[in-house]
């Protein structure tokens, strides 16, 4: 049975192209100004580019490469652009945490976001290792410029996500969130490897779906998440249970009531995972909200990377935390903890879940009943929607 995972195995991608990629997602005027954001864990390591020396900053050093050394060797002149630097800021430690305002540049000097930055250019990248999509999004607001986030960016995702024609990924994402939008209800049934199955239903009360569909043009200010292609919405409230793999490959069973997860449940793995979850729960409830339903629209590879593997067709998500960026009302503000404010993503995706299964997951719309994926693989309803003209 062919299926998405081998489809994206055997598809051609054309080359890595950055004026393509410029081009089709901000499609910049004439002086537009442009400039790069990368996080270092100490500023030192900009100076004198002492972070190219160091194995452990390949994003950075791509960033580097691609980009920086792209726009400098003929990019700019190409869209007419100006600017090009490079600044560093120091890690968040987190995806989605407000940003330092301190910055500095390849030299080494001292620079402060808010002054020296935002302000003064039309289109920033951030090509990081912690997303930087929330904070971005909310300063793009604030100063007027255009953006794009790329954290976690590999040479997988560079040749194939960043490599294709954004015109089409927006209008498949057009097509699926047509095909889902003013959804009264999500339920998402998971079946384990003991042949239990848990339900969770995600209430989003018909409201108008979003994409990220990876075109961010005009002057509107606004954040592109790249690679895109993404259906989600901001669930209004949550119950059951859903199935969550921690880093360190623990299973745990975590219960949801009125939208939030309000503990977990060892059912393979270290017991110690699952108490420090639950002690975080406990001691910061925000953290277990659920702020995202997310639902990918792409045919790519699987990267290793969740910036990547979160936009393949059949595959769903689950964040907790600030959805501000998205139209939600979850801010860094209600955490007791300003380290919890994070937007954290919980990918189902067979090859990251192996140990369970998307048995389905089906949307209701008014009296509308249609199953979107089965078994990690998208149901003749989105199928039939992405075939359409």
């Amino acid at each position: 049975m062919t299926t998405v995972q081998s489809s994206a195995d055997s598809r051609q991608f054309p080359k890595f192209d950055l004026y393509r990629l410029l081009h089709t997602v901000f499609q910049p005027t004439f002086g537009c100004k442009i400039c790069i954001l990368i996080d270092l864990p100490d500023l030192s390591e900009a100076k004198g580019l002492a972070f190219l020396n160091n194995p452990a900053r390949a994003i950075q050093q791509r960033a580097r490469q691609y980009f920086y050394e792209g726009l400098k060797n003929g990019v700019m002149d190409e869209l007419a652009l100006k600017g090009g630097e490079m600044y560093a800021y120091v890690q968040t430690g987190g995806s989605n945490l407000d940003l330092p305002d301190e910055c500095v540049d390849m030299e080494g000097k001292r620079l402060s976001l808010e002054k020296d930055i935002y302000p003064n250019y039309d289109i920033i990248l951030a090509i990081t290792t912690f997303s930087a999509t929330a904070p971005l999004t909310a300063f793009a607001k604030q100063y007027g410029f255009r953006g794009a986030t790329l954290h976690g960016v590999n040479e997988i995702i560079l040749n194939s996500g960043l490599a294709v024609d954004y015109d089409e990924v927006s209008r498949d994402a057009e097509k699926l969130r047509l095909a889902m939008t003013k959804a009264d209800s999500v339920e998402i049934d998971f079946g384990l490897e003991n042949g239990e199955v848990l339900t969770a239903k995600l209430e989003l009360s018909g409201q108008e779906a979003q994409k990220s569909h990876g075109l961010c043009r005009g002057t509107t200010p606004d954040v592109a998440n790249l690679p895109a292609g993404e259906v989600y919405f901001v669930p209004t409230s949550a119950e059951g249970f859903f199935p969550m793999k921690y880093e360190d490959g623990t299973l745990g069973k975590l219960t949801v009531t009125e939208g939030r997860i309000i503990k977990s449940e060892l059912i393979e793995g270290n017991q110690a995972t699952i108490d420090t979850h639950n002690a975080r729960l406990l001691d910061d409830p925000m953290t277990g909200v659920l702020g995202e339903l997310g639902f990918g629209t792409q045919v790519l590879p699987v990267s290793g990377s969740d910036i990547q593997d979160e936009k393949v067709l059949g595959t769903c998500h689950l964040a907790t935390g600030r959805d501000d960026h998205l139209g939600g009302h979850i801010t860094p503000a209600q955490f007791k903890r300003h380290q919890n404010a994070t937007h954290d993503d919980i990918l189902f995706a067979p090859h990251k879940t192996p140990n369970f299964d998307i048995k389905q997951v089906r949307m209701t719309r008014g009296t509308q009943k249609e199953i979107l994926i089965e078994h990690f693989q998208p149901a003749k309803y989105l199928l039939d929607a992405l075939a359409a003209k």
